[in-house]
């Protein structure tokens, strides 16, 4: 074999090592101006949301993986019976037309052991869907994070769904799907929050983690429950670092929303979707990658110098 043909032969097989592996996660090809604010998204802003309905929308969710979407276990009252639920990713609008979605059914939901309502945490689930998703512009993965990802106080995030608009208002219209804007609160100050209307018990748990604004005006609300609240990181990449599970009205004053928090379930998500990627953590299938390419640079050179 002559020394061209052997480089290439060796740069088409990790061309298409690389080409083989994962989506990568949290990098929405449609990059927009954010609206700050509980408006409108831009169509494919948030390319992992899915919405989940059972004859009509009851939930959000994010793709992971092309087989798994991430929302909260209170969205399936029984997890065994799967035949209920579609799930559309690449959707828009809940009552227009969306040339980019497609629809699958779910073939398993796995939540926590020990879940029992939201207020006592382990509002999280993973569903698998019975057909994979076709990456495109508008469907891509969320990165998950690894346990030890920070979510500081006073990070602005984002959270999307189709949920109400207000306390018993739907979102009217065709029902584009909604953004807002929210700081990540620190559990000691949400739980201060709770505890200012004593005739509400609320414990904010290790595995929860809060987002609004103390005076209220922005927040997610029902209807919204199973979806994504992401955090831009230094390096433009976007993270899950909730799901939406529950809070006392939408939009109040020291009622912040409560979201399960992601880094307290690292393990779980791995153990149950192993070939998913979490962001902060040295990825063995892309060092695996990284070393063949390595060795195709140093072929190359080799053959130059010849």
């Amino acid at each position: 074999m002559s020394p061209r043909v052997e480089f290439y032969a060796i740069c088409w097989c990790v061309t298409g090592f690389l080409a083989s592996y994962a989506q990568e996660c949290g990098r929405p090809s449609i990059v927009t101006n954010r609206i700050v604010g509980g408006e409108d998204a831009t169509d494919g802003a948030w390319p992992w949301q899915v919405d989940i309905q059972t004859g009509s929308h009851i939930c959000g969710g994010s793709i992971i993986t092309e087989d798994w979407v991430l929302s909260a276990a209170h969205c399936f009252p029984n997890p065994n019976d799967v035949g209920i639920y579609t799930i559309y990713a690449g959707r828009y609008q809940l009552n227009g037309y969306n040339r980019h979605q497609s629809t699958h059914r779910v073939s398993k939901v796995v939540i926590p052991y020990g879940y029992s309502e939201p207020k006592n945490g382990k509002d999280l689930a993973l569903v698998r869907l019975s057909s994979p998703v076709t990456w495109s512009d508008y469907i891509r993965p969320v990165c998950l994070p690894a346990s030890g990802t920070l979510f500081p106080g006073g990070l602005l995030c984002y959270v999307t769904g189709w949920g109400n608009v207000r306390d018993d208002v739907p979102l009217p219209g065709v029902g584009t799907l909604q953004e807002v804007e929210v700081p990540i609160i620190s559990e000691s100050s949400c739980q201060e929050m709770y505890r200012t209307d004593p005739t509400e018990q609320v414990d904010i748990l290790y595995d929860m983690i809060c987002a609004g604004y103390q005076k209220g005006g922005k927040d997610s609300c029902q209807g919204d429950s199973g979806g994504p609240l992401v955090c831009q990181m230094v390096n433009g990449t976007w993270v899950q670092a909730g799901v939406v599970s529950f809070g006392l009205g939408c939009a109040h004053a020291n009622q912040p929303g409560v979201y399960a928090k992601l880094t307290a379930y690292s393990s779980f998500i791995s153990n149950t979707v192993p070939e998913v990627r979490l962001y902060g953590r040295a990825d063995q299938n892309w060092c695996g990658s990284a070393a063949v390419l390595a060795s195709c640079l140093s072929t190359l050179l080799i053959l130059l110098r010849r």
